[in-house]
Order: C-alpha cells, then structure tokens, then sequence
C-alpha cells in the first residue's frame, strides 16, 4: 500500500508518495519546480526544461516518471 503524504518546504507544499515495494519516497517534480524557480506556471515550466534536457541528451530524465498525485481538488492526475 502507498502513502500519500503532504511535505512542506519554505512553507510551500511538496506532495509525496511511499512506495512499500522499493521502500523509496517520490516527490512531485513539479511542486519542486514550483519552489526552486518561482514560477508561476510551474508545469508549464518543468514541460519546457524536460524538454531542453532531452535535447541535449541528458541523463537526469531516465528516471523520471509521472505518478498520479492528489491535487487540490482531491482528484488524483499524473504529475
């Protein structure tokens, strides 16, 4: 069973997922984007920089999976 759990960094919620199975925490890449660069659209920005990434050949995103997390009106989609 996974956990879902709400994080908070500088005040700003960080959403999280227990994965029992690799017992591993993952994080929602986008609200780290959000509180790293200030963004106001942060999906919008981490679409961009995923994309610049791939680009260039960067390693960083093969490990980069979308989960479906809760978002504020309690439906679950893939972050």
């Amino acid at each position: 069973m996974n956990k879902i759990s709400i994080r908070f960094f500088n005040d700003r919620e960080v959403r999280a997922v227990w994965d029992e199975v690799d017992n591993k925490w993952y994080f929602s890449v986008v609200d780290i984007v959000a509180i790293l660069s200030e963004s106001e659209d942060a999906r919008n920005y981490w679409y961009v920089l995923k994309n610049r990434l791939k680009k260039a050949n960067s390693e960083v995103l093969t490990n980069c999976k979308g989960l479906k997390l809760t978002v504020p009106d309690g439906k679950k989609q893939r972050k």
